[in-house]
C-alpha cells in the first residue's frame, strides 16, 4: 500500500508544485486521507521537490545555462557585471539567501509546528487574498530585465514564506512580483528561476540526512524507494504543468487559483472543526 500512496503523492507534488496553491499543503492534506493517515513529512516533501525542480532545470535550460555561463565569465573578468544575464545570476544568489538562512534557523519548527493544518488552512486563505489583490491592483508593466537588487531581495523574503505549508513557493514569489509591478509572465518566470538553488539545496540536504540518519529513516512514513518513485513521478507531471501554466498566464489571471485556495482553506477549517481530520 505504501507504494500506491507514494504514486499518489508524487502525482500531487507534480500537479501542485508550480501552481500558486502550495504543494506542501496538498501533500500534508492528502496524507491525512490515505490509508496510512500519515503526514508525509518535511523530508519527503523536500526530496520529491527535487523531481519537480529538475523539470524546471530542463524546461528553462537555455536560460539557466546561459545565466550560469555568463556569470562565471564575469567572475573571470571576461564580461562586465552589468550584463543582464550576469545581473540575473547575482539576483538569484541574493534572492536565495533569505530562504537558506531561515530554513536552517527554523528547521525544527518547519518539521513540526509549522505543519499544523490550522496554520495551513489560514495561510491558504490569507495568501489567496494577497494574490488576488496583487493580481488585480498590480500595474504589471515591468519586464524581468528591470529587476532591481531591492526587488530581488523582496522576492527572496517572499519565497522564504513558503517554509510554512499553505503559503506556496510560487504563490509567494508571484504575489510579490505582481505587487511590485512585474508582468504575470515575468513574475512567474523569476519565481521558477529563483526556486532552483533553494529547492535543490533543501532537497539534497534532506536526502543526505535521510541516508545518514538511521533513526530519522525508521521514523519516516515512506522508505527511500517509495520516496524516489514519488520524485520521478513528480518530475514527469511537473514538466507538463510548467508548460501549461506558462501558456495559461499569458491570457488569464490568477483568480481561479485564488478561489481554489479559499475553498480549500474553508473546507479544511470545517474538517478540522468537526474532527474529520486532526491538525
Amino acid at each position: 500500500m505504501s507504494w500506491i500512496e507514494a504514486i499518489i503523492l508524487g502525482l500531487v507534488q507534480g500537479l501542485t508544485e508550480f501552481l500558486p496553491i502550495s504543494s506542501s499543503a496538498h501533500l500534508r492534506i492528502v496524507g491525512e486521507f490515505l490509508p496510512s493517515g500519515d503526514d508525509p513529512g518535511a523530508a519527503f516533501t523536500a526530496i520529491t521537490q527535487l523531481g519537480t525542480e529538475l523539470a524546471v532545470l530542463i524546461y528553462f535550460w537555455q536560460d539557466i545555462s546561459r545565466i550560469i555561463a555568463r556569470w562565471f565569465q564575469a567572475c573571470l573578468g571576461k564580461l562586465p557585471h552589468s550584463d543582464p544575464d550576469v545581473r540575473m545570476g547575482w539576483l538569484i544568489i541574493i534572492g536565495s539567501l533569505p530562504i537558506a538562512i531561515l530554513g536552517l534557523l527554523l528547521e525544527d519548527w518547519i518539521d513540526s509546528e509549522f505543519r499544523s493544518l490550522w496554520i495551513t488552512a489560514t495561510m491558504l486563505i490569507v495568501f489567496a487574498i494577497l494574490l488576488a489583490v496583487a493580481d488585480k491592483k498590480g500595474r504589471q508593466h515591468r519586464p524581468l530585465k528591470e529587476l532591481t537588487v531591492k526587488h530581488g531581495i523582496l522576492y527572496g523574503f517572499a519565497q522564504a514564506l513558503a517554509l510554512i505549508p499553505g503559503v506556496s513557493r510560487s504563490g509567494g514569489t508571484i504575489t510579490a512580483g505582481l505587487a511590485m509591478g512585474y508582468t504575470r509572465e515575468a513574475a512567474t518566470r523569476y519565481a521558477f528561476l529563483l526556486a532552483v538553488p533553494a529547492v535543490f539545496a533543501s532537497g539534497l540536504y534532506k536526502l543526505a540526512k535521510a541516508l545518514t540518519d538511521s533513526g530519522a529513516a525508521e521514523a519516516a512514513p515512506y522508505g527511500m524507494g517509495e520516496t524516489l518513485l514519488a520524485t520521478v513521478i513528480a518530475f514527469g507531471v511537473g514538466y507538463a504543468v510548467i508548460a501549461w501554466l506558462m501558456k495559461f498566464i499569458s491570457s488569464n489571471s490568477y483568480m481561479p487559483f485564488v478561489w481554489y485556495r479559499i475553498v480549500l482553506g474553508l473546507a479544511l477549517y470545517v474538517m478540522l472543526g468537526t474532527g474529520m481530520i486532526t491538525a
